[in-house]
């Protein structure tokens, strides 16, 4: 659960130092806030890793020492609950009795709510404060939420819980209404460009732009983005393309990682048809202009709207691959033959 190298990262460290400042008196519960990709489910377990800590330092790090420390780092601090999405096992068939095949739960259940009522009520187990870190927070049906809103109506002594969430709006206003909002800020351009320089990444600027600034998304996924140049280059072709290879591609790693890139892809198009900065993949600005000056825009219009209402079914039991074979059939047909 935690990284013992560093307790966050550069661009937090105004927010790590105001928290610290007022630890005696923090609100019972702390919602961060922000985009995906910079750091906010680090920051918040290193962040409830120092308060559970028995000897931290003038900064408020935790010392990484004490039995607390040893506690959190094996996941097993007696203090210290977590929600998320659960993971749940499927009953196997009486064929492959010993194969579960694992299924990912999207939401955090009401049970696992509920099942807090006996840890917030009982003694800390070592005098000091109790905490409830819930990540991703939207993750919350209208259930679990409105079961976690009963708990924090009438907070118990010294527990302090610590919400995180890529999509505030999805929360329910009486959640946020009971919360002390932190927004978690994004990094600077020459901030995160040097930290993925420390890291060993190379020429960080490209990727930084495809991922939207999130430094931690580069970091996660410089390969897939290295494998996806392919796919560019595929793409710039325009009309020439063959819809098959370039379907198969794009998802060879995952349907929704595919359709994140050839959307990005038709964004990056509509920008350059309608004099806009690329905002993505700013090493094919002059091949995107290209395409652009034979582009038919309503025809581009109605494939963006096409690309999203097939993103909205990236979960479902679809042949994905064949879905998106037909988008780039289309895709050829956008372009004039001038």
């Amino acid at each position: 659960m935690n990284d013992k190298n560093f307790s966050y990262y550069p661009w937090q460290e105004a927010i790590w130092l105001r928290l610290n400042s007022n630890r005696q008196k923090l609100p019972h519960a702390i919602l961060l806030h922000g985009r995906a990709g910079i750091g906010k489910l680090h920051f918040a377990k290193q962040f409830t890793q120092s308060l559970l800590c028995k000897k931290p330092d003038a900064q408020g790090r935790a010392c990484q020492l004490c039995s607390s420390c040893h506690w959190f780092n094996d996941d097993a601090h007696p203090d210290l609950r977590v929600l998320s999405p659960e993971q749940e096992a499927d009953a196997a068939s009486d064929a492959e009795v010993t194969k579960k095949k694992s299924k990912k739960k999207n939401n955090i259940s009401i049970a696992q709510v509920r099942d807090l009522s006996d840890f917030i009520n009982l003694s800390s187990h070592q005098d000091g404060m109790r905490i409830v870190l819930i990540h991703p927070a939207e993750s919350l049906n209208i259930a679990s939420a409105n079961a976690l809103l009963k708990m924090l109506e009438e907070p118990a002594s010294n527990v302090v819980f610590i919400l995180v969430a890529n999509q505030i709006h999805r929360l329910l206003p009486t959640i946020l209404s009971r919360c002390h909002k932190v927004p978690m800020p994004i990094p600077k351009e020459s901030a995160a460009v040097e930290w993925l320089m420390a890291q060993g990444v190379v020429n960080p600027e490209l990727p930084l732009a495809y991922f939207s600034n999130s430094p931690l998304h580069v970091k996660e996924q410089i390969e897939a983005y290295a494998e996806f140049e392919d796919i560019w280059h595929l793409l710039a072709q325009g009309q020439a393309l063959e819809p098959a290879v370039v379907s198969a591609k794009l998802i060879a790693s995952s349907v929704e990682s595919g359709l994140n890139a050839w959307q990005k892809w038709l964004y990056d198009l509509f920008s350059a048809v309608s004099g806009s900065q690329i905002r993505y993949h700013l090493a094919h600005t002059k091949a995107l202009q290209q395409l652009a000056s034979r582009v038919n825009l309503n025809a581009l219009l109605d494939l963006i709207k096409k690309t999203q209402s097939l993103k909205s079914l990236a979960l479902h039991p679809l042949n994905h691959e064949l879905q998106l074979e037909c988008l780039l059939l289309d895709y050829t047909k956008i372009f004039s033959s001038k």
